[in-house]
């Protein structure tokens, strides 16, 4: 498993505290990048007055860190918006949602 696979899996330690559902089957994580020791997100929120969202930033540190990345970098879009169609099959499948 490679190193953005392990990122991926870890993130799946980030739940969202309102849906009770990891921000990866959430869809919440748009990009993932590894770079040598370098490691950066791009994710969104599911609205843009999230009242969680630097609690769940802080989730995604605390989350990558046994990987040892010496840089994690998170930025935040609303670009596009966040749908519940970007969810993932698990994820649809425990909320219900189709």
């Amino acid at each position: 498993m490679d190193k953005v696979d392990q990122a991926r899996m870890l993130l799946k330690n980030v739940v969202d505290p309102e849906l009770g559902l990891n921000i990866v089957d959430l869809g919440l994580i748009y990009e993932l990048k590894v770079e040598g020791a370098r490691c950066w997100v791009l994710m969104t929120f599911t609205t843009m007055g999230c009242p969680i969202s630097g609690a769940m930033v802080n989730g995604v540190y605390e989350a990558l860190q046994p990987l040892g990345f010496e840089d994690i970098k998170v930025d935040i879009t609303y670009n596009p918006p966040w749908t519940p169609q970007r969810m993932t099959d698990e994820g649809k499948k425990r909320l219900g949602v189709r």
